[in-house]
């Protein structure tokens, strides 16, 4: 097929070219960043934790009246208070496990520090989230060990948050081993963790850190299990409900901590929460972006396919005389149809080759002004493929018609 009687059409209407054209383009340019940032967010969304997440409950609790000094009397008064939980708890007919537990992935409660491999916190140095706990805080976790063994009891120590007891073992994830250790040989070495030691007895494939903030996105996955639990006028707890019984486990601990002090503060809210309703809360915002910005592509998408097809149509309308000639001059049906996609064909091409330079330069105008990442080629790829075939989708019914348009009806055509 020739283009130049096409060319020839398409110069008698610049005006409806230009406009479609122009469509095309930003609608290329926004909708390959907004799948970008969809696909951006689903993927924090679906990001593992490393626990066994079905079946993993955190309680969050204050006593009211409890002590508030550092004094040796007060912490032994407060350490009773938290065991007395824990007993309580682990005897529920619906609990698995239970642990001392101040943190939990996506929870948001993040207490952190330094890894480095001598006192003076010189040459390598690791960032990582501290979990305090018990010897019951991996399994209740269901954190996969991967090398070494859990804490005993004996190792472990019982404090304030201000408290200086330093561990002397800890169990640590494998981003946080391989970047002191990159030989692979962490087991058993010895760590300063904020300039005081304690040997490795213990590592775990992966735990998500608590904070889902931009500030700790650089290690997601550098978390430390710490044999301490903290004793203060608040107290956390991990809980592992058996198979199936997770909500029967929520309501029976609930009632049964309330049993041993009714005057406690326990919020109906985020007092005691499953792993799942805390992963639903913290992403709903991702959630609800992600969705929107679906649903904007979509309607993008459906009035540029919309206006491409009306143009065509008014354009088959203006033509029908011209149609006509050309079927008794021996066009044949195909011959139309090819016209009108070949037509579509050019503007699409011209939009997308605008939509290609706009998209890359909204693209470099978001990562200035909001520090979203590169946008990979693919997409930009996939936009430009999936914008020519929707154009020519929607031109296909409107030429399908001309090429319908009789030889004989359209010549005595006005």
């Amino acid at each position: 097929m020739r283009l130049h009687p096409t060319l020839s059409a398409l110069r008698q209407h610049k005006a409806g070219v230009l406009l479609i054209v122009l469509q095309i383009a930003l609608t290329l340019a926004i909708v390959c960043n907004a799948i970008f940032v969809i696909g951006q967010r689903i993927e924090r969304m679906n990001r593992p934790t490393g626990t066994v997440e079905d079946g993993l409950i955190r309680i969050s609790q204050s006593w009211f009246g409890a002590p508030a000094g550092d004094d040796a009397a007060s912490v032994e008064k407060l350490d009773a208070l938290q065991r007395t939980d824990l007993a309580t708890l682990r005897n529920l007919p619906d609990v698995q496990d239970v642990a001392a537990s101040t943190s939990m992935p996506l929870q948001g409660m993040i207490y952190s520090g330094t890894l480095s491999l001598n006192a003076q916190q010189t040459g390598v140095a690791v960032s990582a989230a501290y979990y305090y706990g018990d010897e019951h805080l991996r399994p209740t976790l269901g954190v996969r060990l991967i090398a070494g063994r859990d804490f005993r009891a004996d190792e472990i120590l019982h404090r304030t948050l201000t408290g200086e007891a330093a561990p002397s073992v800890i169990i640590v994830s494998k981003p946080v081993a391989g970047k002191l250790f990159p030989d692979g040989d962490a087991l058993g070495k010895t760590v300063y963790q904020d300039g005081k030691p304690a040997t490795i007895v213990g590592i775990v494939e992966r735990l998500q850190t608590p904070t889902t903030a931009k500030w700790g996105s650089a290690w997601d996955y550098n978390s430390v299990l710490e044999p301490i639990r903290v004793d203060g006028a608040s107290a956390s707890y991990a809980v592992r409900a058996r198979p199936g019984r997770e909500q029967a486990a929520m309501r029976e601990a609930r009632k049964a901590l309330l049993a041993v002090d009714p005057l406690r503060v326990m919020p109906d809210s985020w007092g005691i929460q499953s792993l799942s309703q805390i992963r639903d809360k913290i992403y709903r915002a991702d959630r609800g972006m992600a969705l929107m910005m679906a649903a904007v592509c979509l309607i993008l998408v459906v009035v540029t396919a919309a206006g491409i097809a009306g143009l065509t149509s008014f354009w088959v309308g203006q033509r029908r005389k011209q149609i006509g000639v050309r079927r008794a001059l021996g066009a044949r049906r195909i011959d139309i149809l090819r016209h009108f996609q070949v037509e579509n064909l050019l503007i699409a091409g011209g939009g997308v080759l605008l939509g290609v330079v706009l998209a890359l330069a909204l693209n470099l105008w978001l990562m200035t002004h909001y520090e979203m990442a590169r946008l990979p080629l693919p997409y930009v790829g996939i936009g430009v493929l999936a914008m020519l075939v929707i154009g020519q989708a929607a031109v296909f019914m409107p030429a399908r018609r001309a090429s319908h348009v009789p030889p004989v009806v359209a010549t005595r055509a006005a």
